[in-house]
């Protein structure tokens, strides 16, 4: 009983396994539309740096005074890691400017095409790139 059990246990978790990457990756052109871009100015609130894409908050406030937090996708951790960023890269209180693309959904969900960090520094945030293409 035991000799069968194994080889199947074994198929079900290689099965969960390679099943995990699929549901939790998704294309840039599923969720933000790359005919609303969208540039702002403020203040990192949180920042989540965690797989499959990193996110962070700023809050930004309009023309009319209302604040508005936007929640801005990254890139991969492994991948920013590579190109330079560090988990303090980005801290809550930093001002930022973000350019990136709005959410299909019409919710304050950004995709972070680039960061201009507050020493000036402008850094690829990873997620999109900026020729047009998608993930």
């Amino acid at each position: 009983m035991k000799r069968q059990l194994l080889p199947i246990l074994t198929l079900l978790s290689g099965l969960l396994m390679a099943a995990a990457p699929a549901v939790a990756h998704h294309s840039f052109a599923a969720e933000y539309d790359r005919a609303k871009p969208i540039s702002f100015k403020g203040k990192v609130t949180k920042i989540e740096w965690m797989n499959p894409h990193i996110y962070f908050y700023v809050d930004v406030t309009d023309a009319n005074g209302k604040v508005i937090n936007y929640a801005c996708e990254g890139g991969a951790p492994n991948g920013l890691y590579r190109s330079g960023w560090r988990k303090d890269s980005l801290k809550a209180g930093d001002m930022v400017t973000v350019d990136g693309w709005r959410a299909k959904d019409g919710s304050n969900t950004v995709n972070a095409g680039s960061v201009i960090l507050p020493d000036g520094k402008k850094v690829f945030a990873g997620s999109a790139d900026e020729a047009g293409g998608a993930k």
